[in-house]
């Protein structure tokens, strides 16, 4: 299975490295195999939670989003979104904006001699829209999975209090309001306070968008359609269009960090997408489909709320990073951490299963591991 899924991905890095090589030379190759593993360390998290919204997914939708979803993720998000960031914030046409990219001031700095700033600082000083967009779209996706009621929590002091206070509707969304409050009044620039405010509105009105419209045609089908563990664990139709449009957008929100952590390793868009895009995106991908057909999610048990906890420090990583510079390697150790934690809890849990199971301790019923899913449905 392992051959199976990850074949493609080492095909495409392969050729992506060929492509550097040729476009420039030995340098360009280490550039792009270094944001490689650069974007898989940052976006493990990413790949768990793509998990649990893909397992519903039917084979066809799986491979749409190896495939499709790709050029997406390399030439929508590593490629042209830098760009039209960079095109829209300076008034630039794409061309120039390209220009501007494959052809930066001397010595790394920010500025040309002429007074222009370069590519990299002009997508700096995005950062802040950017940064909240992702950051609150990413916040209501942890905070709907904590405020949700299930059969098991893993920080169970905190989860289940969380849950709780779930019961009220719109909970989530005033919650998120406030800490937008917060971050624009408090945490970013004074000069981009505004900005901070309408980036952050529209990431939760995109978040509930595409959940609601998801959520809609969902039910449509299960009134249609008979239900069962089989109609439960796949759909189809505009359902599953609408999952795959929330992958994508929940791959972007990702990549927001990796994108702009990238210039600190080099500015060429080219050897970005090569490396952020080919090889890291890719290979996170296939690790999504191995957690998948590999049932991972319902062995460790916990793996998906660790996942869930990793995006709610991301959120407020990317919240806090509109005013201040927050090292990207941090962020990507903060997620691995957690996820790790949730991993190791899940052993320890299967293991007093097994226990009681086979009769080596007192009758523990332990409640059986349901297949939750967060997100559109």
């Amino acid at each position: 299975m392992f051959v199976r899924v990850f074949a493609l991905s080492f095909i495409v890095a392969a050729v992506a490295l060929v492509a550097a090589a040729v476009y420039g030379g030995p340098e360009a190759v280490v550039l792009a195999a270094i944001l490689g593993v650069l974007e898989v360390s940052l976006s493990f998290d990413n790949a768990v939670v793509n998990a649990s919204v893909l397992q519903r997914m039917s084979q066809f939708w799986q491979r749409m989003f190896l495939t499709v979803g790709i050029v997406i993720a390399v030439f929508g998000m590593r490629l042209v979104f830098p760009l039209a960031v960079v095109a829209i914030g300076a008034h630039l046409d794409p061309i120039k904006a390209l220009d501007l990219a494959l052809n930066p001031p001397a010595g790394g700095m920010p500025f040309f001699p002429d007074g222009r700033p370069s590519y990299e600082t002009l997508l700096n000083e995005a950062n802040p829209k950017i940064a909240t967009f992702g950051g609150m779209f990413l916040l209501l996706l942890f905070l709907n999975f904590v405020c949700s009621q299930r059969e098991i929590t893993w920080l169970s002091w905190l989860e289940r209090p969380l849950a709780r206070l779930g019961r009220f509707n719109m909970f989530t969304t005033v919650v998120s309001l406030m800490v937008l409050v917060v971050v624009a009044g408090f945490i970013a620039p004074d000069d981009k306070a505004d900005v901070v405010m309408v980036s952050g509105v529209l990431g939760m009105v995109t978040y509930i968008l595409v959940d609601g419209l998801g959520a809609h045609f969902d039910n449509e089908i299960s009134d249609e359609e008979p239900s069962g563990p089989s109609r439960a664990a796949q759909v189809v139709g505009r359902a599953a269009f609408f999952l795959f449009l929330y992958l994508e957008v929940l791959d972007a929100s990702f990549s927001f960090d990796g994108v702009i952590g990238a210039f600190a390793i080099t500015s060429d868009p080219i050897i970005i997408a090569l490396g952020l895009g080919l090889i890291g995106a890719m290979f996170v991908r296939s690790i999504t489909v191995y957690l998948v057909r590999k049932g991972t999610l319902s062995e460790y048990v916990y793996l998906e709320h660790g996942a869930h906890w990793a995006i709610g420090a991301l959120a407020c990583v990317l919240l806090y990073s509109t005013g201040q510079h927050i090292d990207e390697i941090t962020t990507g150790l903060i997620g691995v951490a957690i996820i790790v934690a949730a991993y190791l809890s899940s052993v320890v849990y299967n293991r007093r299963r097994r226990s009681s199971s086979s009769g080596a301790g007192p009758d523990i019923e332990l409640p059986t591991p349901p297949r939750e899913y967060v997100g559109p449905a």
